[in-house]
């Protein structure tokens, strides 16, 4: 039975480790904090590629790709893991409120539908049969059917059931530190009290891949951004679906929920949230929606997306140590692109012959 040691347990690391032990692996998941409780924890798992990416590049393509896979990536989960996974596709709804928004927004659904895919441009008259609580200033909106949302945590802890079900041991408060190759084959993964041996490893440790020594590669290229969430206390029903901005998002859940997000930061490994944090998406979320002035702020979240030099994940070989795959640099779209990832990483790993997607290949960012 080939063995796998997945370095990272967040909603990427995890989800590998389920589809690997669904595969017949024998996997350790390690990680120095509990399963989802850094940047996963402050994702608002919105499904959105024509969101992230409107004009048509590889990361648009791949988000459409993995968002086509998540129906039956989603039913397998619930099966296998026997728990329930908040998840819906009703759509999400960007909202223009200048004439400038208003044009570009138009621009994109037509460009959108040229390229096969759902997007109505909705004049202000209509946007109250969509979304009642969305501003009165609002010019018109963009409302893309086909996206969706998932909840990142339920995603999570449901893969990491999963795949202890199916053996997985999970380790926690193990940092790996080192990667290295095993003379006659294999690969050892070191954290600060303990080596462990496995035929392959998968480096999915996030914004931390940058700090964990790969023997004889550079330095993993991703820079830890900071994005801040807030989790605010409304009423259930306030909100139908995902609803977007130029200044920020509003996911609701149905518990009343609605997650304001985010804030891009680059201020190293700081994990902090900051008042002025705060006000800037109070501000976005009220201006989408007013009624937002009167709902209590439950929580406030602040998490490290690993930015790669071109946005794009590090999926594939390791050409410095033989039974070292990547799958990190995933930056604001982990949730989105997990399904893909996890499919990719089992494919690498049980068949020495799978080629690597050349655009998400670690070799484009140096020795790796």
């Amino acid at each position: 039975m080939v063995s796998v040691t997945v370095i990272g347990a967040g909603v990427v690391g995890s989800t590998i480790a389920w589809e690997l032990a669904a595969a017949g692996v024998r996997v350790r998941l390690i990680d120095a904090r509990t399963p989802g409780d850094g940047a996963t924890r402050a994702s608002a798992g919105v499904l959105a590629p024509f969101i992230e990416g409107h004009p048509a590049s590889p990361l648009r393509d791949l988000g459409r790709e993995s968002l086509d896979r998540f129906d039956e990536f989603i039913a397998r989960l619930r099966d296998d893991s026997r728990r329930e996974i908040v998840y819906e596709r009703s759509g999400t709804l960007e909202v223009a409120l200048t004439m400038e928004q208003a044009e570009r927004l138009a621009a994109a659904s037509a460009a959108l539908w040229r390229d096969g895919v759902e997007a109505r441009w909705l004049p202000a008259a209509v946007l109250p049969d969509l979304e009642p609580q969305v501003s009165k200033s609002a010019l018109g909106g963009l409302f893309i059917p086909m996206h969706g949302l998932v909840g990142v945590s339920s995603l999570t802890f449901a893969a990491v059931a999963a795949a202890q079900d199916r053996g997985t041991e999970l380790v926690g408060e193990a940092g790996a530190v080192e990667v290295r190759a095993v003379p006659g084959g294999g690969v050892a993964v070191a954290t600060a009290t303990s080596v462990w041996e496995s035929d392959l490893a998968v480096m999915a440790a996030g914004s931390w891949s940058s700090r964990i020594r790969v023997e004889g590669a550079d330095p993993v290229p991703v820079k830890p951004i900071r994005g801040q969430l807030l989790q605010l206390r409304a009423e259930a029903g306030l909100l139908r679906r995902a609803i977007w901005g130029d200044a920020g998002y509003l996911v609701p859940w149905p518990d009343g929920s609605v997650l304001v997000g985010a804030t891009v930061e680059d201020v190293g490994f700081d994990e902090s949230s900051t008042q002025e944090a705060r006000r800037a998406l109070l501000d976005a979320a009220t201006s989408l929606v007013p009624a937002l002035k009167t709902a209590d702020l439950a929580d406030a979240r602040a998490g490290l997306r690993p930015k790669s030099p071109d946005d794009l994940p590090l999926v594939g070989r390791s050409s410095a140590v033989p039974g070292l795959l990547y799958a990190t640099g995933h930056y604001r779209n982990g949730v989105l692109l997990a399904p893909l990832t996890a499919d990719l990483v089992r494919r690498l790993a049980l068949d020495p012959s799978a080629e690597p997607r050349p655009a998400l290949d670690p070799s484009r960012c140096g020795r790796l």
